[in-house]
């Protein structure tokens, strides 16, 4: 994988294609609960909705108390008006002893009886948010809430769309990456440079192929909820499959719109593979110099490759947030979507749920993206070399 490898170049691209998807089909089975996580965590926006109505609800009890306690004298007027007319239309005497003492209303501590007297309780703020489900923060407590209420394979939501395109997105990333620096490196020499421009145009390319279409299908199945312990809700589903849920959106909302958010896509895809082949191939150089060796050992790819795949989603967060409400959102024939664009959207979450929301997820996605970029590096450099010295495709 090093530029200064004579055999790196030799590789046939079929080496690429297989053990890039075997690296690829590793990783997502094993991390793809983490993108789960992350999905619904970026696409909750209930907490500024839940503020909301506790302001509402701490306004409206004080108001509700004064309108009962103006209430309650005129309750007891009128209740003093209409007693001694009812006991004379049945022919009772105000005169009888006890009569007058049970129907005077001047009693300090009277308590009304009669049907409509009494006011309704006060409307507190626990009470109107008796019903409102208050979503944990954390990627635990999502996990957990996702669990009890759907199932555990409901974190596997999505993971069909991930498989279908994850060879041909490892396949021309690996490829495509080892296409752009032989190219660069033969007109600009090799470089850290050369690395970054090629891990870049790597980046850009397998968004516009795959990964974009992929994962618009991946986050719509991802989105819907449905317990899948339960049978019922789980024949409801408007998305099934990947296949499936490419159809349902493209006869519902045309093909373009498997390439929402296709310009943050490029954008995140390309950051993440710039940083990520730059930091990876330099740390790699090192080590294999320090050590006098030509290769790593797996645990070495692994750590290495958990290390340089954690530095590209600390900066461009806010991109993958706007690209998972774009491609979440369902645009309908006349209305104007929610969000327009990429500067829109980052705009529009900020102004209506603060700056920090652009990082939803962050946690998850690092949690997701490391150890995933750490198993990627480490099966692609195990089956690469494993086939590399048993002489295939040459």
């Amino acid at each position: 994988m090093t530029s200064k490898d004579p055999k790196a170049k030799k590789k046939n691209p079929l080496e690429h294609l297989i053990a890039g998807g075997t690296a690829g089909f590793v990783e997502s089975s094993i991390c793809h609960p983490l993108d789960t996580i992350k999905t619904r965590m970026q696409l909750r926006q209930q907490s500024q909705k839940l503020e909301a109505v506790r302001a509402r609800s701490s306004l409206a009890e004080p108001m509700l108390r004064l309108k009962h306690s103006l209430a309650e004298p005129a309750l007891r007027i009128k209740h003093s008006l209409q007693e001694p007319l009812e006991m004379m239309r049945r022919g009772t005497s105000l005169a009888e002893p006890g009569v007058l003492s049970q129907a005077t209303l001047h009693e300090p501590g009277l308590k009304l009886e009669t049907a409509g007297a009494r006011p309704p309780p006060a409307v507190t703020a626990n009470m109107v948010l008796k019903d409102t489900v208050v979503a944990p923060l954390g990627p635990f407590g999502t996990a957990k809430r996702i669990i009890q209420r759907e199932g555990f394979l409901s974190l596997y939501k999505g993971l069909t769309a991930v498989w279908t395109g994850i060879i041909p997105k490892m396949a021309i990333r690996f490829v495509s990456f080892e296409h752009y620096r032989d190219s660069l490196g033969g007109i600009f020499g090799a470089s850290s440079y050369v690395t970054f421009t090629a891990g870049l145009a790597s980046g850009l390319t397998e968004a516009v192929l795959v990964v974009t279409p992929a994962e618009v299908c991946k986050i719509r199945m991802q989105s819907q909820f449905n317990s899948l312990v339960d049978p019922t809700q789980k024949q409801h589903r408007k998305y099934t499959n990947v296949a499936q849920t490419a159809f349902v959106i493209v006869k519902e909302e045309g093909i373009g719109a498997l390439y929402k958010g296709v310009v943050p896509t490029m954008l995140r895809q390309g950051c993440n593979q710039a940083v990520n082949f730059t930091a990876y191939q330099f740390i790699k150089a090192k080590v294999m110099a320090y050590e006098g060796t030509d290769s790593l050992m797996p645990w070495q790819s692994l750590l290495i490759g958990g290390f340089s795949g954690g530095m590209g989603p600390l900066v461009n967060n806010p991109l993958d947030v706007v690209k998972t409400r774009m491609q979440k959102q369902v645009v309908h024939p006349g209305k104007q979507p929610k969000y327009t664009g990429l500067g829109q959207a980052c705009t529009l979450i900020a102004k209506d749920e603060g700056p920090l929301a652009l990082w939803k997820g962050i946690t998850p996605r690092l949690l997701r993206i490391m150890p995933g970029q750490a198993i990627t590096f480490m099966t692609f450099e195990f089956v690469s070399s494993r086939m590399h010295r048993l002489g295939y495709f040459e």
